[in-house]
């Protein structure tokens, strides 16, 4: 299946498609979570503000199932979530990883920037420190996500993520144990669109301040504690406010071996366009990983944007925003 990345932007274009500041993109069809984060920098919010409001808008959403509650259970048939989110001025950035219980994870990913010393938490101390904060203590199973599960074990656990295990992973369920090989092998990859549909968003505002940020429930029927690229800073997401933006989707286990988005605004940093930063990012990664399942978008502080997708050519959408009227141009 090609990746149908879309880029929605909420903005004034100017010709060739390129766009002046304000600034918010996002990766996948995302409208309203798009929506959400321009009406926060039109209410005078900052660029952190508006990727928080996008973000939040697509956990509530549940945008395509795999953002926010409800979806992508893991092996158990729990749903974890994982968020980050960066201040492209100050470098300050939050996330949490293996959420439990909590369906803000974008907001509990700030409390962790905001309220404490650190970068990353993780796990059940995250939920208990969002619970802290204030957070509610809710359960993210759903009718859809039970469903999910008893389906995939009906299936004989098809697809996972196990490999050099017995009994064989191809073929059953587990528990597995480790079983010993004099070299270990590399089973077929389960990359899908479904199944990486991460919402990765960056926003400048008029004066190009930069912020990034991601959400999702992660890769469906993970090992339990699985934690992608989302929430580690430089893969899902990286924003620096003297060069520009990225946000990530796709493989996030092959992902965060290469921090492209970290990759891609420094490449901006160094003069290439975002085009151009973009495609080699991704091309840095196929190098290695000549299958490999996914796409980046990027922003500079111009205003100016693109993405690269690993297949050919796609539709673009965009969402301009003109004398307070939005429409939708899709090619």
């Amino acid at each position: 299946m090609l990746l149908p990345l879309l880029i929605a932007t909420l903005t004034a274009l100017l010709p060739g498609g390129h766009a002046a500041l304000p600034l918010v993109i996002n990766t996948w069809p995302f409208k309203n979570a798009s929506a959400a984060a321009w009406s926060a920098l039109r209410s005078g919010g900052s660029a952190l503000d508006a990727v928080e409001e996008g973000c939040a808008r697509c956990q509530a959403e549940q945008c395509d199932g795999t953002v926010g509650y409800g979806g992508s259970p893991d092996e158990s048939g729990e749903t974890t979530l994982d968020a980050m989110i960066i201040d492209g001025d100050t470098m300050q950035a939050g996330a949490v990883g293996d959420l439990r219980r909590i369906k803000d994870a974008i907001g509990v990913a700030r409390a962790v920037m905001e309220h404490t010393e650190h970068t990353l938490l993780v796990g059940e101390s995250a939920s208990v420190f969002a619970e802290n904060m204030g957070f509610i203590a809710e359960d993210l199973t759903t009718n859809r996500s039970v469903n999910i599960l008893s389906q995939w074990l009906k299936g004989n656990c098809q697809p996972n993520y196990r490999k050099n295990v017995f009994p064989d992973p191809s073929r059953s369920c587990g528990p597995y144990k480790p079983r010993a090989a004099a070299r270990p092998s590399e089973r077929a990859r389960h990359a899908t669109a479904r199944s990486h549909d991460t919402i990765g968003m960056v926003a400048l505002d008029r004066d190009g301040h930069a912020a990034a940020a991601t959400s999702t429930n992660g890769l469906a029927h993970k090992v339990p504690g699985r934690v992608g690229d989302s929430p580690i800073v430089g893969a899902g997401a990286y924003a620096d406010s003297s060069a520009g933006g990225a946000a990530a989707t796709g493989d996030g286990d092959i992902m965060m071996r290469f921090l492209p988005s970290f990759l891609a605004v420094e490449l901006m940093r160094a003069g290439a366009d975002p085009s151009a930063a973009c495609e080699a990012a991704i091309s840095r990664i196929r190098r290695h990983y000549s299958g490999f399942f996914g796409a980046i978008i990027c922003a500079n502080t111009t205003g100016h944007y693109d993405r690269a997708p690993t297949a050919q050519r796609l539709p673009e959408c965009e969402t301009t925003s003109s004398q307070a009227e939005c429409r939708r141009l899709c090619t």
